[in-house]
């Protein structure tokens, strides 16, 4: 006949096991400063966007004038650089490791 044994047997009943327990989120402090600097990047270039649209003139809808602003180089080239060196840093931020 053999005595059967559980976690809470009469041998390991007094006795408090400790278990090291290892820190098991992912990100670390510093992916946190390389996310917020991303999402600084991404609302930056948002913001470069913005602008008056083609037909608006001094504040007011205008349809029969042309603005030639919406192709600046100001909302063509730069802000979307931002936006996608934003994502990029964004990437970097998640898969960097602690």
């Amino acid at each position: 006949m053999s005595k059967k044994t559980n976690k809470f047997s009469a041998s390991t009943f007094g006795k408090e096991t400790e278990v090291a327990q290892e820190n098991t989120f992912y990100f670390g402090q510093q992916n946190f400063k390389w996310m917020l600097i991303g999402l600084a990047f991404i609302v930056v270039g948002f913001l470069l966007m913005m602008g008056p649209d083609a037909n608006t003139v001094d504040g007011k809808f205008d349809p029969n004038s042309w603005n030639d602003g919406i192709f600046s180089i100001r909302r063509i080239r730069i802000a979307p650089l931002f936006v996608v060196i934003g994502f990029v840093i964004e990437v970097y931020a998640i898969l960097k490791r602690k």
